[in-house]
């Protein structure tokens, strides 16, 4: 059975197929029928392959799990002492000038680059897919080398390019004209498997020189032709490629030392090659040293495609990529003023490209503690020390397998789904592609378990745990994250509600934007998929409101609800990892009766995305429902967290009088209403809110907008993680509510077109400075110097600056600049 059909999210389409049988079936439902079929075959023949293994510099492999794997290697080959250092596989942070996508689709491919100063060469990867057959097409890539200035004149490049298959299926090297010296001309290999029926992976013979004879070796190994190597591994070593690697060329250089001796060993280029044994197996290793520039292409061929893929058909399909790519970025994401000049437009479709091209595939089993006590109920004071004894003696549960598509923050540091990242991911891809983005959410959704939790770190086997220290893998069922998948789900329902007004030749338009909007240009594909995830994203609501509610009752607090009050599980001393906020100053020390501000928030604003998903469908009671809820947050929202004195929201909590007080620590927290669009432009709290922050002592900074205030007491202090640093998440959010006020009517317009234009401004040059100097985007920057700081290639939310630079630029119908 196809993978895809274990899926919560088809089990109910299929329930709903088969109900169809016994009921009248009208036009409008075999349509869109029709319709959902068409968008789950354009799916699976445009999105089956992908670099879907984006934690190493290039890896090729199917949405599907134990199924074909790909992957590339290289190193310089000069001297003895750098190879292990300088080989290349999996991305790793401070070791490369820069590299990633500079034009890249999800569907149809793009180009990589790849600054290696360390190994004194310049890598390119063009990866294309040309959709076909009833298998997910073919797809090919041209790898290339290219020399770097300061490289020696006769540089040695050693390349291993490698195919390996978990679970059942037949994968080996076609061994015509393949001698005990190496292959000479191409090599082919056969594989086939259930889900990918038969397929051919060719790897060309390619252009460059190779390093000539110098040493006895060479006649047993020359290096003018590719070297193959078969193995026959346990699936748990699979992955482990370059371990694999390391341990055969060990054996390989015992047999050469004890040949020649060390005296008179070969030169790092033979001595660093594999034996050349080809055969049956579920891991190829294809070798080929290189003297100066290189070119080969990597050819995969389904039986079932109308014919196979040629060099001649990538050279094509390259080019149409890119003209495809360009053409349509430009209408969707091209800079809008003040970014017109200098490399803005490069740096867009970089940041762009390298956030799908960090979509990926994972599949495996997750380290879940379900043991539910006393301490994990956090209903105790000191429940936080309860806690971690009671974690130290129940150990966690290895649960699954399970299966996520999804975008990641960072490549080399964090290779894994993020929930709460996810959803800021999916803003600039769903203008991008509306299907993708669907498939993704829906993707999210069938992890959740029976009670409507979902993991926030989905950390799926042993090569995602490999990058993830072990005090971080084990998931808690009553751990929470923003729920900011939601927000995308808004804008889907505003893309189908702007689309049911448009013209019909722009309908005409979208309707041949395939495959990207083809819920869209479908009203019934768009209500089936909603319908068909509304009963998850309910019973993920209310698991919110059942786990994370505060007291309001035990401590005598005064609000409009008695009920709608929320608190973070998973509190510590120093942290709210839950929060997304990790550091942020909260309330000391942790007391069950805290009240969080920014949980509250969130929680307005999933219930106002839910209620309008239930508008949609039609669900009346349930709009009364929610309508009831929003309100009632809305009002609490002021009634326990607004603070007169301090005239901002603040977390609560109890002190040693049992009395409820506020802790007001001026930051993000502070602002959380407003970012999540929950105050109307004439809320009596705008203006406050808006004074802090455009204040320089307190958030405002040339740069962006301060995590935590200036003049905070903790600014800058431990961690500093968000103790001051900017975060473009957040500054996104700020500059999409300041463009709402902009653009309505209200007492504070003129003022938030002031700090749109200089917010907007001020983050995407931040980002823009710090990218031209060190070629990455970064995970937060320096407050003080705009700096890029913690984790590099951070391609995650900060390519938001993405869908800043093509906001509007106010400064055409205003002159608001000079009055103020």
């Amino acid at each position: 059975m196809e993978p895809l059909l274990r899926w919560p999210f088809f089990a109910s389409l299929l329930f709903s197929v088969l109900i169809s049988q016994f009921a009248p079936v009208t036009e409008a439902q075999a349509d869109a029928a029709a319709a959902v079929r068409e968008i789950e075959k354009a799916s699976n023949d445009s999105l089956l392959w992908g670099p879907y293994r984006p934690n190493l510099y290039f890896g090729v492999r199917p949405r599907i799990p134990k199924s074909l794997m790909t992957g590339l290697l290289w190193a310089r080959v000069e001297d003895f002492q750098s190879v292990q250092h300088n080989f290349r596989h999996t991305c790793e942070q401070h070791e490369l000038d820069g590299y990633g996508w500079d034009e890249y689709d999800v569907r149809a491919g793009g180009r990589q680059t790849i600054h290696d100063p360390s190994n004194r060469i310049d890598l390119t990867t063009e990866f294309v897919k040309i959709p076909g057959g009833s298998h997910g097409g073919n797809w090919a890539v041209r790898i290339k080398g290219v020399p770097r200035e300061d490289a020696s004149p006769d540089l040695k490049t050693t390349v291993v390019w490698y195919a390996a298959l978990e679970g059942l299926g037949s994968l080996e090297v076609d061994n015509e004209g393949g001698e005990r010296l190496g292959f000479e001309e191409d090599v082919k290999l056969n594989g086939q498997t259930v889900e990918l029926g038969n397929f051919e992976i060719k790897i060309t013979q390619g252009e460059g020189d190779h390093p000539r004879a110098t040493h006895p070796s060479y006649a047993d190994k020359p290096l003018d032709r590719a070297i193959v190597h078969s193995f026959q591994l346990p699936e748990a070593a699979l992955w482990q490629t370059k371990q694999v690697l390391f341990a055969h060329l060990k054996n390989e250089i015992d047999i050469l030392l004890s040949k020649y001796g060390e005296d008179n060993a070969p030169p790092p280029a033979q001595v660093y090659t594999i034996s050349n044994e080809v055969g049956r197996g579920n891991l190829h290793l294809v070798q080929k040293v290189f003297e100066g520039a290189f070119e080969f292409d990597i050819l995969f061929s389904s039986a079932s495609s109308p014919n196979p893929i040629t060099s001649e058909d990538l050279t094509k399909q390259i080019r149409s990529v890119k003209k495809n790519f360009s053409s349509r970025f430009s209408k969707i994401f091209k800079p809008n003023a003040p970014f017109l000049k200098g490399r803005y437009e490069e740096f867009s479709k970089s940041l762009f490209s390298n956030l799908i091209g960090g979509i990926g595939y994972f599949y495996g089993d997750s380290r879940v503690d379900r043991s539910y006590d006393s301490a994990y109920d956090e209903d105790n004071e000191g429940f936080w020390e309860e806690a971690a004894e009671a974690r130290g003696k129940n150990p966690a549960e290895l649960e699954g397998p399970s299966e996520l598509y999804t975008s990641i923050p960072s490549r080399p540091f964090f290779p894994r789904g993020f929930l709460w990242d996810e959803g800021f991911h999916l803003l600039p891809v769903i203008d991008w592609d509306v299907d993708l983005t669907l498939d993704i959410i829906k993707s999210w959704f069938n992890l959740m378990d029976e009670n409507g939790w979902i993991g926030r770190e989905q950390i799926l086997g042993a090569e995602a745990r490999s990058k993830v220290p072990e005090e971080f893998q084990v998931q808690y069922p009553h751990y929470a994250n923003p729920p900011t998948l939601f927000m995308v789900l808004t804008a889907f329902i505003d893309k189908l509600e702007a689309e049911s007004v448009i013209s019909s030749s722009t309908d005409q338009e979208i309707l041949t934007d395939k495959p990207y909007t083809m819920h869209l240009s479908s009203r019934g594909a768009a209500l089936q998929y909603l319908r068909t995830l509304y009963p998850l994203l309910k019973r993920h609501y209310f698991w919110f409101r059942k786990t994370q509610v505060g007291d309001i009752k035990s401590y005598d607090r005064e609000a409009f609800s008695t009920k709608e009050a929320y608190r973070w599980r998973g509190r510590t001393p120093q942290h709210i990892l839950t929060s997304g906020l990790d550091d942020y100053p909260r309330p000391q020390p942790p007391h069950p009766g805290e009240l969080h501000v920014d949980l509250i928030s969130w929680m307005g604003m999933m219930t106002r995305s839910i209620k309008r998903i239930a508008i949609t469908l039609g669900e009346e009671e349930d709009v009364a429902e929610f309508s009831g809820y929003e309100n009632a947050i809305v009002r609490n929202i002021d009634d326990l967290h607004w603070d007169d004195k301090a005239k901002t929201y603040c977390d609560a909590t109890i002190d040693d009088y049992e009395e409820s007080v506020h802790v007001c620590h001026k930051g993000y927290i502070s602002i959380f209403p407003f970012l999540v669009g929950l105050l109307p432009p004439d809320s009596p709290r705008l203006g406050d809110v808006l004074d802090l922050i455009f204040d320089p002592e307190e958030l405002w900074s040339e740069h962006g907008i301060r995590s935590l205030s200036k003049s905070d007491e903790f600014y800058g202090t431990g961690e500093n993680y968000w103790r001051g640093p900017i975060w473009v998440n957040m500054n996104y959010l700020a500059v999409v509510q300041l463009l709402n006020l902009a653009q309505t009517t209200g007492p504070h317009q003129t003022r938030a077109k002031k700090m749109y234009m200089e917010l907007r401004e001020n983050i995407v040059n931040t980002v823009y400075e710090s990218w031209k100097e060190t070629g990455f985007a970064w995970e937060q920057y320096n407050p003080e110097s705009g700096k890029g700081q913690r984790t590099q290639h951070f391609t995650g939310w900060t390519s938001l600056v993405v869908k800043m630079m093509a906001m509007p630029d106010l400064r055409s119908t205003s002159r608001v600049r000079d009055e103020l």
